[in-house]
């Protein structure tokens, strides 16, 4: 089979870069996408748009946006479903989709609306490329399962429900916006991995014994066996640190007393010091967090750092990022207005999320004891300097915000990331 690959060239703020090179669930974008397609591929075709796609292409070929994240799944489904059709395809979605209509749509400007169905840039080509050909819908079943996140009093399930999550064993989201990369990581990713640990353990005998087995060699709990959390080489693990599955922990990862992990995912040459809480959140490569640092459905892009007494709740924190000590980002409107976040299109509009965080974009510097508000955002290159006129981000932060332009050392700052269109004048 062929693919091709459709250059989806937008910007997703605040980072001020193209999806495809965003980490999701610790990869590139381009990256995961390669490697979910693997298995069916031997050719590759990258194009700007549909259009200049050469014609008279022969063979299977499956064309998609470079902005889509899908798992391996939803593709073996998706593909599945296509052969057995015969005929030019392209992945549809329905109203009745509760993963798709309460997380993937909201914010959105990927899909195309079609009658009752909502299509996506991703099409199946049985015998060569032809964009004139008709191409059939096909929907593949989600299999969402309602999932709480929150354990918390009645008052704060508002209007908008309760505090779940519609968690797909197998799904399809274009990153679009910085939310679309939270669910990617924490609904689809986390949520969705502990969902189908449960459904094979209790469906599978077999596998619910090897776990069983396994624990009982080691003399642990079952969630904190080797069988469900994974540890990479070279890594340096204190005795009092609790870690929780299904957990992946990458190579050369330090992890000091008393930490707490819960259903994570943690990259390369990590380094977490005493103390520090993580619970169902994704640390990419090379991140340090410093004693006590506090991550809660959040996910932090590579070599960032947060330091110590620090608070992330459903945030997204953009590469070589600090986030300075006592800082805490809020994620509940104590308000009962519907939060508001940056869509695809530079606008806010509703979230569709009674809780979410915040996001800090690439090569930011916050300073200590910053209090954020929920769904606000930095951009990249930003320095926020603690001050008695700044201690609250109560709005969205542009780069034209940032206090280091007021100072005569703005020049030791480089910009590296600027928004499309922008031009910056080399430092070097």
């Amino acid at each position: 089979m062929r693919k091709i690959i459709l250059r989806d060239e937008r910007h997703v703020h605040p980072f001020n870069e193209e999806a495809r090179d965003l980490r999701i669930q610790n990869k590139p974008l381009w990256l995961h996408q390669r490697d979910t397609l693997a298995g069916y591929v031997d050719q590759e075709l990258e194009r700007a748009n549909f259009y200049d796609i050469p014609r008279g292409l022969t063979g299977e070929s499956i064309v998609y946006r470079d902005n889509l994240f899908f798992d391996q799944g939803y593709i073996d489904e998706f593909i599945g479903l296509a052969r057995k059709l015969g005929r030019p395809a392209r992945a549809a979605f329905t109203k009745g989709n509760k993963t798709f209509t309460t997380h993937a749509l909201p914010l959105a400007n990927s899909y195309t609306r079609e009658g009752e169905l909502y299509l996506a840039d991703l099409w199946y080509y049985p015998q060569g490329f032809d964009p004139d050909l008709r191409t059939d819908p096909v929907v593949v079943d989600f299999k969402t399962r309602e999932i709480g996140f929150y354990r918390v009093p009645t008052y704060m399930s508002n209007e908008k429900g309760d505090l779940v999550y519609q968690v797909p064993l197998r799904g399809l989201i274009a990153i679009d916006a910085w939310v679309h990369i939270f669910i990617a990581d924490q609904v689809y990713g986390l949520f969705g991995r502990a969902q189908r640990f449960l459904e094979r353990a209790n469906r599978d005998p077999l596998y619910n014994l090897g776990i069983l087995g396994q624990a009982l060699l080691e003399g642990t709990q079952v969630l904190r066996c080797s069988a469900v959390v994974k540890i990479g080489k070279n890594c340096v693990i204190d005795p009092s640190a609790v870690i929780t599955g299904p957990a992946t922990i990458g190579d050369n990862v330090s992890i000091g007393a008393g930490v707490v992990i819960d259903n994570c995912t943690i990259g390369d040459n990590v380094n977490i010091s005493n103390g520090c809480q993580l619970m169902t959140s994704t640390v990419g490569d090379g991140v340090f967090l410093p004693f006590r640092a506090a991550l809660f459905l959040t996910t932090v892009m590579e070599h960032s750092i947060v330091a110590q007494n620090t608070c992330l709740q459903m945030c997204v924190i953009g590469r070589r990022t600090f986030i300075g000590a006592g800082s805490t980002f809020t994620d509940y409107n104590l308000l009962p207005a519907p939060l508001r976040a940056m869509n695809g299109l530079g606008e806010l509009a509703e979230a569709n999320a009674p809780v979410l965080g915040g996001c800090v974009g690439h090569n930011c510097r916050l300073g200590s004891g910053l209090v954020v508000y929920p769904a606000r955002t930095v951009e990249s290159d930003v320095i926020l300097f603690a001050s008695k006129e700044r201690r609250v981000v109560d709005r969205n932060v542009a780069y034209e915000d940032s206090d280091h332009l007021a100072t005569r050392l703005a020049h030791l700052h480089q910009r590296l990331y600027p928004r499309k269109g922008d031009q910056v004048a080399e430092t070097w």
